[in-house]
Parts: structure tokens; C-alpha cells; sequence
């Protein structure tokens, strides 16, 4: 039975938020180029917008990370599938997530990052999914708070459906 999405956040809601971000995070590196990662492959269209909503010059650069492996659960095992293409030693680095569910993942990327010696390490997600989280992880821009549901669309996917939703929805799990 294929699974239909149940909308959450509207195209709408989510421009106006990467906007305010965007302000924000400008303010905050007001003097300084922020050295952008994106992480892959869920947080694409979101670091698109936000960048291009950026009032201070930027470099980006992209990590592609996996811990689902295909499923609705993170496996908690974390595997870097394409690493960044240039250093980040001295730079001020802001992380682009799509979403913080467990934190494991992005502790572990905090890891490895901040043992390549940035000058600053921030994260900037796009949800944030704190009844789950099984680590503490400061998070320093967030965009949406979201409850405990399978969310998909602007870039977050099921198996690899609906990433190209312009909005974000939920889906309930199938029944196995």
C-alpha cells in the first residue's frame, strides 16, 4: 500500500523561516565567511535557499553521510559516503542539517569536523526533532521543532520518495 504524505509545514512557512535564518545568520558572521557543508543528501534544497538568502559572503562544500541505510530508523551507525573536497582548518564552519532526530549522527560529524581544527563550528538545522534525541547536541540555528513522525519532502525522503515535495509532510509507517 504506497504511503501518502500528510502535510506539516507549507512551502510558504518554510520560505519565511530560511529567510529569518538567513538574517540571522548573517548578523551572526556579520565579519566573517562562513564556510558552509551541507549535508547530503536531505539538507540540499534547504542549504540552497538559505545560502542564496545570505547577506555575507560564502564557501560550501558537501559531506554525504548515512545512518538509515533505507530505512524509517537510524541504524545509529554512521558511514561517510563522500567527504568534502577542500579544508576547513581556521575557517568558521556552519553544519546544514535537515534534520536532528537521535543526534548520533551529528555528534559523530561534529566529531570529525572539529578535529580538523575550524577556527568555529556551528549547526544550522532545518528540523529539529528533540523527543528523540538520545544525545545532547547544541544546535545553534533551528527552523521548525517537529513531532515524532517519519517527516519527508524539501529534500528529506522515504526510500528515496518525496524529496521533491515543496513542502514538508509526514508519513505513517507500513505495516509489516
Amino acid at each position: 500500500m504506497k504511503r501518502e504524505p500528510v502535510l506539516l509545514i507549507s512551502k510558504e512557512d518554510i520560505q519565511k523561516r530560511v529567510q529569518e535564518l538567513a538574517r540571522e545568520i548573517s548578523k551572526d558572521y556579520r565579519d566573517k565567511k562562513p564556510f558552509v557543508i551541507c549535508i547530503l543528501k536531505g539538507a540540499w534544497m534547504f542549504m540552497a535557499d538559505l545560502v542564496r538568502e545570505l547577506k555575507v559572503p560564502v564557501e560550501c562544500d558537501f559531506l554525504a553521510v548515512s545512518s538509515y541505510g533505507g530505512e524509517t530508523e537510524s541504524s545509529g551507525v554512521v558511514k561517510i559516503m563522500a567527504d568534502l573536497t577542500r579544508p576547513i582548518e581556521g575557517k568558521d564552519v556552519l553544519i546544514v542539517e535537515d534534520i536532528v532526530d537521535t543526534g548520533l549522527t551529528l555528534r559523530y560529524l561534529k566529531e570529525i569536523l572539529l578535529s580538523r581544527a575550524p577556527k568555529s563550528l556551528k549547526i544550522c538545522t532545518l528540523l529539529d526533532k528533540p523527543s528523540r534525541r538520545q544525545v545532547k547536541i547544541k544546535l545553534d540555528y533551528v527552523g521548525f521543532e517537529v513531532p515524532d513522525r517519519f517527516v519527508v519532502g524539501y529534500g528529506l525522503d522515504c526510500q528515496e520518495h518525496f524529496r521533491n515535495l515543496p513542502y514538508i509532510a509526514y508519513v505513517e509507517p507500513t505495516n509489516r
